[in-house]
């Protein structure tokens, strides 16, 4: 039994010292940086937080959870204005994701608080405050193309 071991061992070191430099931390398996897990800050790294508002923002829900299910469930930390759950145009099927309306900023910090990694319908929710829409640029004609003329082709004079 020992000498499998051994040998094991040796296979492995052997393996660690022809693999290129890169892969020396697959093999190894003493080294202190092995496993550093991701930061635990509430937060996607490189993406800001919203400031509190009274809307929130609800990802990760169940393509079957519906509009009602979402309201009682984020009721029970304070009163829930509007509550929807966002679905496709065409389809009329769930997108995953919706928004909770508070009367109060005080309300949706607590509902935030929560349910942000609770279970809704067997799914992990996560919950935060909503991001205002950003400004759009007013519409153009339908007809206009990237280069200032018509679908057709044709230059445009104005």
């Amino acid at each position: 039994m020992a000498f499998t071991l051994r040998a094991a061992t040796t296979t492995t070191a052997m393996a660690a010292r022809a693999a290129p430099r890169g892969m020396w931390r697959v093999f190894s398996t003493n080294s202190p940086d092995s496993f550093n897990p991701p930061p635990t800050a509430g937060t996607t790294p490189g993406r800001e937080q919203a400031p509190p508002s009274t809307n929130l923002f609800v990802s990760g829900l169940n393509k079957r959870t519906p509009t009602e299910k979402l309201r009682e469930a984020f009721s029970q930390f304070g009163r829930v204005v509007d509550a929807r759950v966002v679905t496709d145009r065409a389809s009329g099927y769930s997108k995953g994701f919706g928004f909770v309306r508070y009367a109060t900023i005080e309300e949706a910090e607590k509902g935030r608080e929560g349910m942000d990694g609770k279970f809704l319908d067997g799914w992990v929710i996560f919950a935060e405050y909503a991001r205002p829409r950003p400004e759009r640029p007013p519409p153009q004609n339908n007809t206009d193309n990237f280069n200032g003329g018509d679908s057709y082709g044709r230059q445009r004079y104005n």
